[in-house]
């Protein structure tokens, strides 16, 4: 392994429970090399060994994951030999604290049947009481805390992209497709709703079909309404994505919301796929509900008159 000029690297501690293996693994996702219970003491040697030769490792960054599980683990021994690590010019060096609630870290061992590190032969309650004494140094002394008490692995997992993107790293975009009659998808950044396009189910012809149908497509584009929504939904996507990675952001998903989620949600999903594609882009595209029943009773929630037609 090697290091390159003012390398960077993280220090991952924090209570046992409160989630610093996803810490670690979201980060290894990210393009950084991931340690986990690694002697702090033994950084400096690490950072020290020559790169390999070919090796195109020497600007990933480095995790160190560490607890008090950790060989001689210290916390203010831990922490002098931490700022003798910030001494050196080439590095740039930082430690995050993961911390959790002792009710919700008691919760999440008892849905495991995992005993606590420190409590063994002992409620877990106790362990975890006795850990957090132990580490409360290291936590006042991290540079950053994140208490996950109410986040779960997948709120955790946005956080670390959040924050910890390599600055080089390409967003990333998603296209989801979806029925409101089914429920918004809870992670979308942006909601576009297409309930105002004429619907396809109401063709006894088209009911059958979906978005993907070249029938399906032209029906919904006929739609008076749909090219001027279009280009402004195009425009605002323009405006925004930009300024979206510039900020950072890794993961941005946009839904794309009919009544049920088979026929015009589908369709615009799939031309702003091949728009952005256009743009740049290389979106993920999912039909959430593309394989979902077409009930007669869910389209009518969505519409103020329901079409006649012949059976």
């Amino acid at each position: 392994m090697s290091i390159g000029t003012t390398s960077r690297i993280l220090l991952v501690t924090g209570l046992s429970g409160a989630g610093k293996s996803t810490v670690l693994k979201t980060l290894e996702d990210l393009g950084w090399e991931a340690i986990d219970n690694f002697p702090v003491r033994l950084a400096k040697p690490l950072l020290d060994l020559p790169q390999a030769e070919g090796s195109g490792d020497a600007d990933m960054p480095l995790a160190i994951g560490f607890d008090s599980r950790t060989r001689g683990f210290e916390p203010t021994r831990l922490i002098n030999e931490i700022r003798q690590l910030q001494k050196r010019d080439d590095v740039e060096i930082m430690t995050l604290f993961v911390d959790c609630a002792g009710a919700e870290i008691e919760r999440r061992y008892s849905e495991t049947r995992r005993r606590h590190p420190l409590a063994q032969d002992r409620p877990a309650i106790d362990g975890i009481a006795q850990e957090r004494a132990l580490m409360e140094p290291l936590r006042d002394w991290s540079d950053l805390v994140i208490d996950t008490s109410h986040m779960s692995a997948s709120d955790l997992q946005a956080e670390i992209r959040d924050r910890f993107r390599q600055p080089d790293g390409k967003m990333t975009v998603s296209l989801v497709s979806f029925g409101f009659s089914r429920g918004v998808p809870p992670n979308a950044d942006l909601i576009f709703d297409l309930r105002f396009l004429q619907n396809p189910h109401w063709d006894p012809e088209l009911r059958p079909m979906t978005g993907l149908d070249r029938a399906v497509g032209e029906y919904v584009s006929a739609d008076e309404g749909y090219q001027e929504a279009f280009d402004r939904i195009a425009d605002l996507l323009r405006f925004l994505l930009p300024r979206y990675d510039a900020q950072g952001k890794a993961y941005v998903t946009i839904g794309f919301g009919c009544t049920g989620g088979r026929h015009r949600s589908v369709f615009v999903t799939e031309e702003f796929a091949r728009l952005l594609r256009e743009d740049g882009y290389s979106p993920s595209v999912k039909h959430r509900n593309l394989h979902s029943r077409p009930v007669d009773a869910l389209e009518w929630q969505g519409n103020q008159a329901r079409p006649m037609y012949n059976d």
